[in-house]
């Protein structure tokens, strides 16, 4: 009796974290020192363990580059063509993550050889992981069109200017000063410090915080959030 024998196919996770430095979009992107495709960039990624969930593959996979827990995680697309991956049949499910660049554990990142690099200036990246990562920023546009998403990439306390600078590079496109700062203040999630930047370009801007409550309770209720611009 003759048995057939399926070839095996592996499932993997790859991440494409979001960052922003105060001025550009940013990619958290691998200097890979192992075959194939040694001394190319790419995403981070590795093969789902089989007690694992996606998700917590997932968000094992960005903890291992950054040292981060409970960041923005939401899953893009599953990617399967037959020759994607060189070595072996890989299936990929990729997820896109939104995280504070400021927070992140830097030596652990540079530890597996992550680097950020400016979204807009990013090398051309192995196997798809280039089309990844077009289709997470147009899923991030979309996303942050609709619900005030943007703020899990600023630090704990910003300005109304730096916030529209985050805005502007997740659309790349300018927006006007004035308009920008009245619907942000009209939403009512900025809460005022009661201090000021001292040291940032624009002198002395207030600064907020991000009402967390409100931010929770009301997240899916800002459909259009950024429709006015």
């Amino acid at each position: 009796m003759e048995y057939l024998v399926e070839n095996r196919v592996l499932v993997a996770t790859d991440c494409i974290i979001f960052g922003f430095d105060g001025e550009e979009l940013k990619l958290l992107l691998i200097k890979r020192n192992f075959e194939p495709e040694k001394g190319k960039w790419s995403l981070m990624g590795g093969f789902l363990r089989a007690d694992e969930d996606l998700e917590v593959g997932a968000k094992r996979i960005l903890h291992e580059l950054t040292g981060l827990e409970n960041v923005y995680m939401e899953q893009l697309q599953t990617f399967g063509e037959v020759n994607r991956d060189p070595a072996e049949r890989t299936v990929s499910v990729c997820f896109f993550a939104l995280i504070n660049i400021h927070e992140h554990d830097a030596e652990l990142a540079r530890s597996r050889n992550g680097y950020w690099l400016s979204l807009k200036e990013r090398p051309k990246l192995i196997f798809d992981h280039d089309r990844m990562v077009e289709l997470a920023l147009q899923r991030l546009r979309y996303k942050a069109a609709l619900h005030p998403i943007g703020f899990e990439l600023l630090p704990e306390k910003f300005t109304i200017p730096q916030l529209q600078r985050l805005y502007e590079a997740i659309y790349d496109s300018p927006f006007d000063r004035r308009n920008f700062s009245r619907k942000i203040l009209s939403t009512k999630l900025l809460k005022d410090t009661g201090e000021k930047n001292e040291h940032g370009v624009t002198k002395k801007a207030v600064l907020y915080r991000l009402d967390q409550e409100r931010y929770q309770k009301q997240f899916n209720a800002f459909l259009h959030f950024m429709s006015d611009f």
